[in-house]
């Protein structure tokens, strides 16, 4: 699955635009890389999101192209 579209569907991020300017502007790392908004998610996957000053890492557990609002929290675990 693409990281802009695990992004919004695992609602980490509330929009799919907005993931993809925060993909551009370096702000999500997978594994260590830089990120396109291309750039495929595998489960085991650990994703560095820096917004700010505040920064969380998150590891991907599972990815389900469409899931409920409650089951969303789910998909990842907070690091």
């Amino acid at each position: 699955m693409r990281l802009d579209k695990f992004l919004k569907v695992s609602r980490i991020i509330k929009r799919r635009t907005v993931a993809k300017d925060a993909c551009d502007s370096d702000k999500i790392l997978i594994n260590g890389k830089l990120s396109k908004p291309s750039s495929n998610v595998n489960v085991g996957d650990i994703l560095e999101i820096n917004f700010g000053n505040s920064s969380f890492k998150v590891e991907i557990l599972e990815i389900k192209e469409h899931v409920r609002k409650d089951e969303a929290e789910n998909m990842y675990r907070i690091i």
